[in-house]
């Protein structure tokens, strides 16, 4: 059992981890001044163009995403996508324990682990594992399910927009698409600014813990005024990269019926309840 709340301790590590958007005329008319394409635009006019990002994406109903790194010194590799509608959801792919594919669903403050089909017998046929989040929000003042809302690409722009230093790097092409690449080295304080104020005292513990003093963020974006990528390293602790596709695709990320989950947090109480119990 242990393996199954190690997999979605590991998944709520990368979650948080992130706590992460038309050409110009092609001929010139004699006499008129040429109109800027928009990678030109976005270069040129930083904080008018992350604006505009920001207006664009908040638009979208849908991502999906490929995040690929490492979160509390674990190798993270995850594809799925994210339902930005109100709850925020996530449907995510990574690699169980035991090497072979295993989905993840967080839905608000609640992961699911869907159980291997050989391993179901043992869990009463229970399909999924269920670990609620929010006990720990309340004991941690971590909002887990304002984390799951932080990988919206949306955050990782109005990061950009409110740390002072984040510069043009310049253009750069990525699986085929042109975009601008921007990046900013912020002082812990600078980038602890942007967080909740409940969540705050909680993070920063957490990262002077592990001697992190700067967090660096690189985003690139598109010519539709899409993010394409984020890339944030905080010192040793986490080196994440997220690609971002198919804005506003479709998805349907559905709760999992009761009749088919096992909740985590019960069979935890139910072991601790067995262990003074004599044996033999």
């Amino acid at each position: 059992m242990s393996r199954w709340k190690n997999a979605a301790v590991l998944t709520v590590s990368a979650l948080t981890a992130l706590a992460l958007t038309a050409c110009g005329s092609g001929t010139e008319t004699p006499g008129e001044s040429k109109q800027p394409s928009v990678l030109e635009q976005l270069a040129s006019d930083l904080k008018g163009s992350l604006q505009k990002v920001v207006d664009k994406t908040g638009t979208t109903s849908s991502v999906t995403m490929t995040m690929k790194g490492t979160a509390a010194g674990e190798k993270v590799e995850m594809q799925g996508a994210l339902d930005l509608r109100d709850p925020v959801k996530a449907e995510m792919t990574m690699k169980g324990p035991d090497g072979d594919p295993m989905t993840m669903r967080m839905i608000g403050a609640v992961i699911y682990v869907e159980v291997p089909e050989a391993d179901r017998a043992d869990m009463d046929g229970k399909r999924w594992i269920k670990m609620d989040l929010s006990a720990a929000s309340a004991q941690t003042g971590m909002d887990f399910a304002q984390q799951l809302k932080d990988v919206d690409p949306t955050k990782q722009v109005k990061t950009l927009l409110a740390i002072e230093g984040t510069t043009v790097v310049g253009e750069e092409t990525l699986n085929g698409v042109p975009t601008v690449h921007y990046t900013v080295t912020a002082p812990l304080a600078s980038y602890l600014g942007q967080l909740d104020a409940d969540a705050r005292k909680a993070v920063e513990q957490e990262l002077a813990k592990n001697g992190i003093k700067e967090v660096k963020i690189d985003l690139w974006v598109d010519e539709e005024y899409l993010p394409r990528r984020a890339h944030m390293v905080m010192g040793t602790m986490t080196d994440m990269e997220i690609d971002y596709t198919d804005y506003g695709k479709p998805v349907n990320i559905d709760t999992p019926a009761d009749s088919e989950t096992a909740d985590l947090g019960e069979m935890l109480k139910d072991l601790k309840g067995l262990e003074g119990l004599p044996t033999g």
